[in-house]
Order: C-alpha cells, then structure tokens, then sequence
C-alpha cells in the first residue's frame, strides 16, 4: 500500500542515540512559504511521543512554541517524559537543526499531556454550527503559489474565506468551513493536530489587507480519545475559527473542530505576531 503523503510528512526514525531521540525530514509536501506549514511541525512533535517506548494514555493537550523557521532538511526532535502520574504523563519537546557551523540550534519547543481517559458525566456547551451539508459546498481551488500545504486538504468554505479583494474593509474574523485530507486518510491524533492550526491568519480577513503574520504558540486540546477517532474514518470535519484581540503587533484566534454529527473533538489557541 502506498503510503500517505501526511505520513511520510511526519515519519520519524528513533537514532539510537537516546530513548525518545528521533530524526527526520521536512517535506515539500506541506511547506508554507519560508518553512514547513505549523500544523505538520505540531503533528512531527506529537507522533514524537506517540512513538515513544513509555507512553501512557491519549493526548489531551499539546502547545507548541514556534522560536525559528525550519529550514528544508534533517532535524531531530526530542521528546522527555518528565512526570508520570496514576492516569497522567507530562512531556517536554524540541526539534533541532544543525547551523552552517554545524551546531545545534533549538527550532521549536513543546509540552504534551497525555492521559487514561475513564468513562464519566459529559456535556458539550459548544454546539456545531448549522451548516449545509459538504456537498452542498464547493471545494476551494488550488491554493497560491509557494503555499503546497494548502493543497493536501480538501476544504469546502461556507463563511468568511481569504478577501477576493485586498480592499481594508474587512468586518469579522470569523471562518466556518468543512475539511478533510485532500488524499482520503483516517483520523488520528497527529492528523488533529496540523488540521487545528489550518485557519490562515484572522487579521487578513479582519483587516481585508495581507499583513505579514505568523503563530508564535499554539495550545490544542483534545477532546475525543482514539475510538470516537476511529469512527470518523475520513469524514469531514467541520471548523471554526475567530479572532478575539488585536493589539500591539500580536492577536489571538480560537478555533473548534467537530465530526460531521458534531461531537467536538479539538479545541486550540493560539497567539499570532502580526507586522503592520
């Protein structure tokens, strides 16, 4: 069987070096313009810890900080169980690259929670908008030049897609919109973890301008545990996203993300540098 280009995006080979010590590869797959697209660095560190020998429990909480650019090549990410508790685990996480020198240098930092998760009261306050079905909404097209990640998902816009006019009279920043893999793919932990960081910047739609943006951290929480994954198969997800401050070169967005009969499986903020 071939393997999925998502995949071969996140694979990781344990070095030998030290337990929880793995390599890998940047994949022009999924590059967005000067480095690869967030949500596969966020989906690189997770599988990290998946991966890892000792791993207790599902993910519930991921944060990832973006200090550097990766540039196209080799890295190597490390992933440290720091406490383990009765139904608890707490990581820490870093992805180096080499410098010209030859030298380490940290590219992105994280922490990870993961836990056993028990049966217990629920209650979801936060109900899946209406939406027409998606295929009653038509798919976006080819996404710009240099931005190859955009075109690894399927996604079907029903409010508040990128300006058709850059004109400065944007008015909301608000997204709602069906997803998927471009390439038919089952859900998982690491595939809900890139698609929660795919909203493109919610000042270019509340401003109507291109400004220069990029996620300085991102905290995603998971909600589903593998089973409730396991049954979405490759359906879509639906997601929505908005902005909430916008002050003093940095904004906030928070986005949700629920299967198509609206169980909420991921929610995540995150902290955006903007320059204007």
């Amino acid at each position: 069987m071939t393997q999925h280009v998502f995949d071969k995006a996140i694979a990781l080979e344990p070095s030998g070096i030290r337990a929880g010590h793995f390599t890998g590869t940047t994949s022009p797959d999924y590059w967005n313009m000067v480095g690869p697209f967030g949500g596969t660095t966020a989906a690189v560190l997770l599988q990290a810890v998946m991966r890892h020998p000792d791993l207790l429990g599902t993910p519930i909480a991921l944060t990832v900080n973006y200090a550097s650019a990766i540039v196209a090549g080799a890295f190597d990410v490390q992933a440290t169980p720091v406490r383990t508790n009765r139904s608890t685990q707490h990581w820490t996480l870093q992805i180096t690259q080499l410098d010209v020198a030859g030298m380490p240098q940290v590219t992105t930092t994280a922490t990870v929670v993961t836990a056993h998760r028990r049966e217990t009261w629920s209650q979801n306050d936060v109900p899946m908008p209406a939406a027409p079905s998606p295929g009653d909404v038509p798919a976006l097209s080819v996404g710009p030049k240099g931005v190859a990640w955009i075109d690894q998902y399927e996604m079907r816009m029903i409010h508040g897609s990128v300006p058709a006019v850059w004109d400065g009279t944007g008015d909301h920043s608000e997204t709602r919109l069906w997803l998927r893999d471009a390439v038919p793919r089952a859900l998982d932990f690491p595939a809900l973890a890139s698609m929660s960081d795919m909203f493109f910047p919610r000042i270019w739609l509340r401003r109507g301008r291109v400004v220069p943006a990029g996620t300085v951290s991102i905290t995603t929480y998971f909600h589903a545990d593998a089973a409730q994954l396991a049954e979405m198969g490759t359906g879509y997800l639906m997601g929505r996203a908005s902005g909430l401050q916008f002050r003093h070169g940095f904004f906030d967005q928070a986005a949700q993300l629920w299967s198509e009969t609206g169980a909420l499986l991921a929610t995540s903020n995150q902290i955006v540098y903007f320059k204007e």
